[in-house]
């Protein structure tokens, strides 16, 4: 019963929202007009080829907020590509700029240098595509002075390249929801009084990239980037942000509708991100016991 109204909460999602403006919340960060804003600022395509990718950030910075984007992702064969949606404290796109893997790998060790030290915080959702008919991987993870690592990944329960869908990060200061159409499916509790790093004294910005990473991205590297099906293009529409943004102080939804800044998980929210991942984890740092074989991160044990 759960299942079936996940999948009509998917099929609703795209008449869900109600979206802001590209052209005034966003600009296109790189890609050499591979980026493009349509139909009067109410959709953004990113494209890919061999020669580069392409992606935008917002125009401000934010401190908490409950952001939403309906996103449709590159179709076919995506083996090898990269679609992300997350937020960082990094002022620059830290995606490679083309398919070179000499360049892409400059660009990876100048982006490790200069932002993924002891202040870094980021929050994350990437895509990473596939083989036609194979299912996409949504990788998810979490950034917090510079501590990342936490990495779950999640099938998801419909194909996220037919239409638009709403992926949805809510950040306060009690934790961090990833949503994917108003279904929870991950909590990254605030655990600070427990010697637990978390990201909130940092404004962000929220960035979005369409890529090429053939060496990691579709099983392991094992499976490479067919040139043939390029360009690929992801679509997005219907950005929604209420949110505190960091050059007034003040948050963009002022009322006393402003229940997001004390949201957590109810108990519908609960038993949902239960089901989730029972049926649609593929994997969870906190099980691997593989990569920490001298005893999992003390998040890990934290109910």
């Amino acid at each position: 019963m759960l299942h079936l109204i996940l999948l009509l909460l998917s099929a609703f999602a795209g008449a869900a929202l109600a979206g802001g403006n590209f052209n005034q919340d966003f600009d296109i960060t790189w890609g050499e007009g591979r980026a493009k804003i349509l139909d009067g600022g109410k959709l953004l395509t990113l494209s890919l080829d061999k020669a580069s990718g392409s992606g935008f950030r917002t125009k401000n910075q934010y401190l908490f907020g409950k952001i939403d984007m309906q996103i449709k992702l590159v179709a076919g064969n995506s083996a090898g590509t990269v679609t992300t949606y997350y937020v960082s404290i990094h002022p620059f796109s830290t995606e490679p700029y083309g398919s070179s893997a000499y360049l892409a790998l400059i660009l990876l060790l100048l982006f490790q240098l200069s932002s993924l030290g002891s202040n870094h915080d980021e929050i994350d959702f990437e895509f990473l595509g596939n083989l036609t008919g194979e299912p996409y991987i949504l990788h998810t993870n979490v950034f917090a002075q510079g501590k990342g690592d936490k990495e779950q990944q999640f099938y998801l329960w419909f194909d996220p390249t037919k239409d638009f869908h709403t992926y949805s990060i809510l950040w306060n200061p009690l934790g961090i929801i990833f949503s994917v159409d108003g279904t929870p499916i991950r909590h990254f509790k605030n655990q600070e009084s427990k010697g637990i790093s978390y990201p909130k004294n940092q404004p962000m910005w929220i960035f979005s990239s369409l890529w090429d990473a053939e060496d990691w991205a579709t099983r392991g590297g094992l499976v490479k980037t067919d040139w043939t099906q390029a360009p690929f293009t992801a679509s997005y529409r219907n950005f929604n942000e209420l949110a505190c943004t960091s050059a007034s102080g003040s948050c963009s939804n002022n009322s006393s509708a402003n229940s997001w800044f004390s949201q957590s998980l109810d108990n519908t929210g609960i038993e949902r991100i239960k089901w989730v991942q029972k049926n649609y984890m593929i994997y969870n740092y906190c099980t691997d016991s593989k990569r920490f074989p001298n005893g999992f991160p003390p998040e890990c044990s934290i109910i």
